[in-house]
């Protein structure tokens, strides 16, 4: 049986966790259009610039944003290399769901 690696488990999970908030995903969504300043998205999402930092440090430490500086303000983008990696992870998981054998002796 294969099993993920403790590093690539713990990749996982912080990849997932970035994703498991209602809030990030709608980033996540934003920027699907390209970059977008800091005051930009807390105009859209109608929320106050301390929740959206929070939110967005999780995407960034996951590796899921990259962040530009220019004069004040902070430009947010998707990091390609890690969707893809996301990608790569999500097909993984279901490749092996149909090549994993069916447990057949019953439960106890």
């Amino acid at each position: 049986m294969n099993q993920l690696k403790v590093r690539d488990r713990t990749r996982t999970i912080q990849l997932f966790h970035a994703l498991s908030d209602e809030t990030r995903l709608q980033l996540l969504e934003l920027l699907t259009d390209g970059e977008q300043c800091v005051c930009d998205l807390t105009d859209t999402l109608k929320t106050g610039q301390s929740r959206l930092s929070f939110h967005l440090k999780t995407l960034k430490d996951a590796g899921l944003l990259s962040d530009r500086r220019d004069g004040r303000w902070v430009y947010y983008a998707l990091n390609q290399e890690v969707i893809e990696e996301l990608d790569e992870l999500i097909k993984g998981l279901k490749s092996k769901a149909h090549t994993a054998p069916r447990q057949t002796r019953p439960c106890d």
